[in-house]
C-alpha cells in the first residue's frame, strides 16, 4: 500500500523530469506550433480531470444533502479559483512568450520568474493528486486506487511537456543546460511535495473532503482559462491547439473510467 501511494505521488513529477531533461537531446528550441499543441494537450488532461476526478467525486460525497449536493462542489471550486487568484496577483512570476511579468514587482530574473510561473500552475495538481490518494485511504467509495492512480498518470503525461516547455526556453536565454534541466525539474518538486502534505493531514481533511475536491479543481480550471487557453491561441491562428486539447480531454476521461 506504502508503496503504491509513494509511487503515484512521484509519477507526476516523474513526468515534469522526463520533460525537463528534452534539453539535452533536443538541439533546438520548440516550435511555436509544437508549444502550442502541448499547452493545448495539457489543457484538455487538466480539465477533464477536474471534472471526472474532482468535482463528479465531490457531488457524489455530498448525495445525502439531495439537492442541494451541488454546494459543497460549487463553494471548494470558488475557493479554489480565488486562492489561485490571490497566488496569481501576488507571486511574481512571466508567462512563456510574454514581455511583462505579473504579480507584485521585483527584481527577480526573468528565467526566475519565468520557472516561478510553472511552479504556480503545479501547486493545484499537487493538491489534486493527494487529496485523491487521502480519499483512497480514507476508504471512501468514490475514491479507487485506479482512480487515483489515473489523475496521476494523466498529470504526468501533461508534466511531460510542461518540463520541455520551461527547460529548453530557460537554454535558449542563456542557462546551461544542466540548469535549465533542473529548473524544470524544480518547477515540478511543489507537486509530490504539496501530495505528500495533503496525505498527511489526511484526517483533518475527511469532513470536508468534497469541498477540497471541488478546491483543486477551481485551481486546475483557473490555470486552464487563465494561462493554458492563452497561450495555445496566441500569434498565427491555428487550429492545432483546440485539436490537442480534445486529444488531452479524451484520453484523461479514458483512463479515469478504464482504471477506477
Amino acid at each position: 500500500m506504502k508503496t503504491e501511494i509513494i509511487s503515484g505521488l512521484l509519477i507526476p513529477f516523474l513526468g515534469t523530469s522526463l520533460g525537463a531533461a528534452c534539453v539535452f537531446f533536443m538541439k533546438h528550441d520548440l516550435s511555436k506550433a509544437v508549444q502550442r499543441a502541448l499547452t493545448g494537450f495539457a489543457a484538455g488532461v487538466m480539465t477533464a480531470a477536474s471534472i471526472w476526478s474532482l468535482i463528479i467525486p465531490a457531488m457524489e460525497m455530498s448525495e445525502d444533502k439531495g439537492k442541494l449536493a451541488f454546494l459543497p462542489a460549487a463553494i471548494g471550486f470558488w475557493c479554489g479559483i480565488l486562492f489561485l487568484l490571490l497566488l496569481d496577483t501576488l507571486i511574481p512570476h512571466l508567462h512563456m512568450n510574454a514581455e511583462k511579468a505579473e504579480g507584485v514587482p521585483s527584481k527577480f530574473a526573468r528565467t526566475t520568474m519565468m520557472v516561478l510561473a510553472v511552479t504556480l500552475h503545479n501547486i493545484p495538481e499537487g493538491m489534486a493528486v493527494g487529496i485523491v490518494y487521502a480519499g483512497f485511504l480514507s476508504g471512501s467509495a468514490e475514491m479507487s486506487a485506479g482512480g487515483a492512480l489515473a489523475l496521476a498518470l494523466g498529470i504526468a503525461i501533461q508534466n511531460f511537456p510542461e518540463g520541455a516547455i520551461i527547460s529548453m526556453p530557460l537554454h535558449a536565454e542563456g542557462k546551461s543546460k544542466g540548469k535549465a534541466f533542473a529548473d524544470g525539474v524544480l518547477s515540478g518538486a511543489v507537486e509530490p511535495v504539496g501530495a505528500a502534505l495533503t496525505i498527511l493531514f489526511a484526517g483533518l481533511f475527511l469532513p470536508v473532503m468534497p469541498y477540497l475536491l471541488s478546491f483543486a479543481a477551481g485551481a486546475m480550471i483557473y490555470v486552464v482559462v487563465e494561462e493554458l487557453i492563452p497561450e495555445m491561441s496566441e500569434g498565427e491562428h491555428s487550429n492545432i491547439g483546440v485539436i490537442m486539447f480534445s486529444v488531452g480531454f479524451t484520453l484523461m476521461m479514458i483512463l479515469d473510467v478504464a482504471l477506477s
